[in-house]
């Protein structure tokens, strides 16, 4: 490996001589061990050996003269570095059930569910956080209002006087409004549910039971309405998709059309918040979810006439829960101690996860008790007492305590071993040392020695109780691709990742750690700089966590206030077939930015306030024909450049591959026209670009929009990064077409 960032400083050599040096150093040894020899012409062969001598020679001096590379690993090691662990991907499962059941169940901690294996790809697994209960929802008030109000002020009891609760929990009543009688765009409904109920994270179904043939006058592709939850700081949606609505806006359209009777009902599927808290508006208290009529999407009608039901219940279907790309070993037997200072054992299961307090070494000494022992960073802290170990994450390498012997031992053991012997040991005085002496001996060896944690003691089974594995890219995977639930769990009949797969990344390389040292002895775990802020987020985020940008203050904006971009990592192996990064994977998780925040507040200096945000992402479209040399004019060549133009166009407009330096666009540069002509012109078999459009994408409420082609360049902004990831079709002939 090449170390280019070292700084370069005068430097010694062990052996100053060159080549030149070396040759005329023989030549002056010929007189006196080869008299004989008086032709010293460079065609004389005797020369041309001592010139070939003397090139080795001096081969040999180069290499002497440089500081090995080796030496500054083992520097590295000096510093305790090692390479950091692959961080584990994560994202939400959702579990649905076989059918509702009748009182709370619980699907445990650690359920593994996993991607489809292919022939080619293993099979990516994942396990749940935490436990989700799923409970049996049950709805105590339908509340009505005029104006959807962050917090409701003025509402009024639909069900008093008029509908009834079965003892199945089911309320039906009278034909009921569920907005005013002429509706105005913010009317909502409000649904109160028993706060007793564990319903974080569940899955419910809604069944409205609604009039026959009532029209609403509304596009029921597209109702204007939209379904919220208070999760104790803002209104969350939670409705996930238009076809969790099987009443389509109360309009009951498609299931009259397919010939069935609204007063039978339909389902309107929704995810409530992980975080679903008992909330007090006015006077009722529980948890809170609403339905409120919104402004429809361009002339499409709105309703009418109110939308009115008959019946209204709920159940539990399934629930979302946390989960992290990883595999979870127990009980792992290592080895039986054999009583010595500083032995090691190996885990099976490699890379190793972040331990939490569960995942422990258990030390059983014969006909002993066993013991837990504590999982240390390093034994410089460790006295011989205590119970420590440590474990390295890459390699899942397991190590108790050394015995560090001081360069003050070795007299007083060679004293000693030379008494074993019977060799004669005088004293000054000429007298010889006895066994007493000897002992003394002994007693000062063991003091010029420390241990450094304790032994486990000879025959002792060493177990790892509980470890995790797992971690790199290759967890960033698609949304709805983890559907194999490989943990049998009774009445879960699917599972899904409704997103994809964010901040895996993959294990520190030695190039990278000899990159971080440098700033991680610069910072010294302090935030002062704008680089030392900078560093600090990307130590934080634990691997999650790829690019990081401070920025200057704003106008007006006081001080103490440091603004950070964040960068997250995410799998690019799809730029080598010829596919871009889906946008959604570089969303910053409110996780992952809490993450850094508690990290940097505990570095930071009093009275600096951290903000974080992610980047404004603008996307590119490329429009250009491409001329060919006359021997690739053929299909299979054209397919082949336009494959490795877009793998060029994906790799060098992204935020983490991109850029003219491969680390990733540079902040705020704009992209210009001459950029991708340079870019293209390296490829094999391009003879010359035509004219090189640049469309600029923009992210709204109906996806990406490409805009008008801006000449010369595109600005992105100072929070801009330039990203590609869209192919569209060959124009003809051997024209690239858009990307």
């Amino acid at each position: 490996m090449e170390f280019d960032f070292l700084p370069n400083l005068p430097k010694s050599d062990l052996d100053d001589r060159q080549f030149q040096d070396l040759v005329d150093e023989c030549i002056l040894r010929i007189p006196r061990y080869c008299p004989e020899w008086t032709n010293y012409n460079p065609s004389d062969p005797g020369i041309t050996l001592i010139e070939l001598f003397a090139w080795l020679t001096d081969q040999m001096l180069l290499r002497f003269n440089q500081v090995p590379r080796r030496h500054y690993v083992a520097f590295l090691e000096l510093l305790g570095v090692r390479l950091q662990a692959p961080n584990p991907a994560k994202t939400d499962i959702t579990f649905y059930l076989s059918a509702s059941l009748p009182e709370s169940y619980t699907i445990p901690a650690g359920t593994q569910v996993a991607t489809v294996r292919t022939e080619t790809e293993a099979a990516i697994v994942f396990s749940t956080d935490r436990p989700l209960v799923m409970g049996t929802p049950s709805i105590r008030h339908l509340l009505g209002a005029r104006t959807a109000e962050t917090v409701p002020q003025v509402l009024r009891d639909r069900f008093v006087g008029t509908w009834t609760l079965r003892p199945d929990g089911e309320w039906e009543g009278q034909s009921l409004s569920l907005f005013e009688e002429q509706p105005e765009i913010g009317n909502c409904f409000y649904l109160v549910f028993d706060p007793d109920d564990p319903l974080e994270g569940n899955t419910i179904a809604l069944c409205v039971k609604g009039e026959a043939a009532t029209s609403t006058g509304i596009d029921p592709e597209r109702p204007p309405r939209r379904w919220e939850a208070w999760n104790g700081l803002y209104w969350e949606s939670i409705l996930r998709e238009e076809n969790d609505d099987l009443t389509e806006g109360f309009s009951f359209s498609e299931l009259t059309r397919k010939g069935g009777n609204p007063l039978s009902g339909a389902d309107v599927i929704l995810h409530l918040p992980k975080h679903w808290p008992v909330t007090h508006f006015v006077t009722y208290a529980g948890r809170w979810l609403r339905c409120v009529y919104t402004l429809p999407d361009g002339d499409r009608p709105g309703y009418i006439r109110s939308p009115r039901i008959v019946g209204l219940s709920t159940r539990s279907i399934g629930g979302t829960v946390e989960a992290t790309q990883c595999s979870l070993v127990e009980n792992e037997i290592l080895g039986e101690s054999n009583g010595q200072p500083g032995q090691t054992f190996q885990l099976q299961g490699t890379p190793v996860l972040p331990r939490d307090d569960r995942e422990r070494i258990l030390v059983t000494p014969p006909n002993g008790i066993p013991q837990l022992w504590e999982e240390v960073s390093d034994f410089s802290n460790s006295g011989a007492e205590d119970l420590h170990y440590t474990i390295d994450s890459l390699d899942g390498t397991v190590q108790f305590g050394p015995l560090i012997r001081s360069s003050g031992s070795l007299p007083s053991q060679t004293d000693f071993r030379r008494s074993l012997q019977g060799m004669p040991n005088q004293r000054p005085d000429g007298r010889h040392r006895g066994t007493q002496n000897n002992s003394a001996s002994d007693r000062r060896a063991q003091f010029l020695e420390r241990q450094y944690g304790a032994v486990p003691p000879r025959g002792s089974l060493i177990q790892m109780a509980a470890y995790r594995t797992g971690g790199g890219e290759r967890g960033n995977v698609q949304q709805n691709t983890i559907r194999i639930v490989k943990t049998a769990v009774p009445y879960v009949a699917s599972a899904t990742n409704p997103r994809p797969a964010r901040h895996g990344s993959n294990a520190e390389t030695l190039e990278e750690a000899a990159m971080r040292v440098p700033r991680m002895l610069r910072t010294r775990d302090r935030a002062v700089t704008v680089e030392d802020f900078e560093t600090l987020a990307i130590k934080g985020g634990q691997g999650a966590i790829a690019r990081a940008m401070c920025l200057s203050p704003r106008n007006g904006e006081q001080g103490g206030i440091v603004r950070l971009v964040l960068v997250p990592h995410t799998n690019t192996d799809s730029i080598e077939r010829g596919e871009g990064i889906d946008p959604e994977r570089l969303l910053l998780t409110p996780e992952v930015q809490q993450q850094v925040l508690d990290y940097l507040d505990e570095r930071r200096l009093l009275g600096v306030q951290v903000l974080c945000t992610q980047p404004e992402y603008v996307g590119v479209g490329v429009q250009t024909e491409v001329a060919l040399e006359a021997e690739y004019k053929h299909p299979s060549a054209q397919q082949q450049i336009l494959a490795e133009v877009q793998q060029a166009l994906y790799r060098f407009l992204n935020p983490l591959t991109g850029g003219p330096e491969g680390t990733g666009w540079p902040f705020g540069r704009p992209l210009y026209s001459s950029d991708i002509v340079t870019l293209l012109q390296k490829i094999t078999g391009v003879r010359y670009l035509g004219t090189v459009q640049l469309f600029e994408l923009r992210h709204g409420d109906r996806g990406w929009v490409r805009s008008l082609p801006r000449e010369p360049q595109i600005d992105p902004g100072p929070l801009g990064l330039i990203c590609s990831w869209r192919n569209d079709r060959l124009r003809s002939g051997h024209a690239v077409g858009v990307i």
